[in-house]
């Protein structure tokens, strides 16, 4: 990355730390949803507690492959995003001044990208399908996303970069491993009713 890109990458940094520090950051309720948001988010739990739950509602028995798709991908996205990713980076974290509202462990690896936002857009994408609720797993990916801005362990680009890296690899995840094989039910999108 050239200089000139770089001090633009931090100028957005900076605009959007002082942006949620003015008017987010420091309110007990807010505090609290996002502190709990990132520590939920922690090596993808929420994500498995999630795709749990898609598979206790599951009909005739065909809850074992999202199911197992999820649980593997979700271990095989963590691996590669918090181990080479984050390695060739390796940007430091935010400064944290003072103590912090509410107990956070701190992660020693790199800031760049957010494996909390890759993890939250990754686990979004594979618990979509043939899902009604799909438009609440992307707000809770949103919201664990930027929990990680919020208590500053994060930058706000790391948080973009991971999210957009997490959207893409599940993206490829659902291409690569369907929910159905070949010759079977075809995949029914957001929003529609499988057919009888």
């Amino acid at each position: 990355m050239t200089s000139r890109a770089l001090r633009t990458v931090e100028a957005f940094d900076s605009a959007a730390d002082e942006l949620v520090a003015r008017h987010l950051r420091g309110r007990r309720a807010f505090d609290a949803l996002m502190y709990s948001a990132s520590a939920l988010g922690d090596h993808g739990v929420l994500w498995m507690l999630l795709a749990g739950a898609k598979a206790a509602r599951g009909r005739d028995g065909d809850w074992q492959r999202p199911l197992l798709r999820a649980l593997i991908g979700l271990g095989v996205e963590s691996a590669v995003v918090n181990g080479p990713v984050k390695w060739v980076f390796r940007r430091s974290r935010p400064v944290q001044e003072g103590p912090r509202p509410l107990y956070l462990r701190t992660p020693r690896s790199s800031s760049f990208p957010s494996g909390h936002a890759s993890a939250a857009f990754f686990g979004a994408a594979l618990l979509r399908d043939e899902d009604q609720l799909w438009p609440l797993y992307y707000a809770v990916a949103v919201v664990v996303a930027t929990s990680r801005l919020h208590v500053r362990i994060h930058h706000a680009s790391d948080v973009i970069a991971g999210a957009a890296l997490g959207a893409a690899l599940g993206e490829l995840t659902r291409w690569l491993v369907p929910l159905h094989h070949s010759g079977s039910d075809p995949e029914v999108h957001p929003g529609e009713t499988p057919k009888a």
